[in-house]
Order: structure tokens, then C-alpha cells, then sequence
């Protein structure tokens, strides 16, 4: 992915901190061409498919997480807040998105 296609993930607000109060539990995801994707910025992971070729065969990572760190370095994160109540079924639906073939 290029420099302008990063761009774009971050103008469309693409890159997203969703909290969880009063827990201050926290989820990153990334919407992607296809899928909006579950990443952790701090264990350099993402649940797309890219990153399991790029980290396995080019010791490289996914433009979601050159994305997710170009946003939070201009201060373009949609951040989104929600409810403990709330986190099964966020984490529910993130996961059958991911799972979607």
C-alpha cells in the first residue's frame, strides 16, 4: 500500500479507538478495503491477512498498522466510546466481520 493510500484510511477517519467506560478497556480497528480490522498498535498485530504474510515472509507489517501510527502521530484517531455493557457484543460482531470469508 503507498503513502497515498495510508492518506486516505486517515482523511476517511479509517483508523479507530473505540474505549469502554468505567473499565477503560480499549479496542483499535482499522477499516480496510474489505473488512474493518482488530489491531493492538503496542504488539505490532492485526487481524488482517497481510500481516501474517508480510510478518512471516518479510519481516515487515500491514499499511493497517503504518496507518494506525501515522494517525496517532497527527492526532487523526475517530476515537468512539462506549459502555461495559457494550463490549460482548462489539467484540461479537468485530469478530464475525473478521471471520466473514
Amino acid at each position: 500500500m503507498t503513502v497515498d493510500n495510508i492518506g486516505k484510511v486517515i482523511s476517511s477517519r479509517g483508523v479507530k479507538f473505540h474505549l469502554f467506560v468505567p473499565s477503560n478497556r480499549n479496542i483499535w480497528t482499522v477499516v480496510g478495503k474489505e473488512k474493518e480490522y482488530w489491531l493492538d498498535p503496542e504488539l505490532a498485530f492485526c487481524s488482517c491477512e497481510d500481516y501474517y504474510y508480510n510478518e512471516m515472509t518479510k519481516n515487515g507489517i500491514c499499511y493497517h498498522l503504518k496507518a494506525t501510527k501515522t494517525a496517532q502521530e497527527k492526532g487523526a484517531v475517530e476515537k468512539i466510546q462506549f459502555t461495559d455493557s457494550e463490549f460482548d457484543d462489539f467484540v461479537g460482531a468485530l469478530v464475525d466481520d473478521i471471520l466473514e470469508l
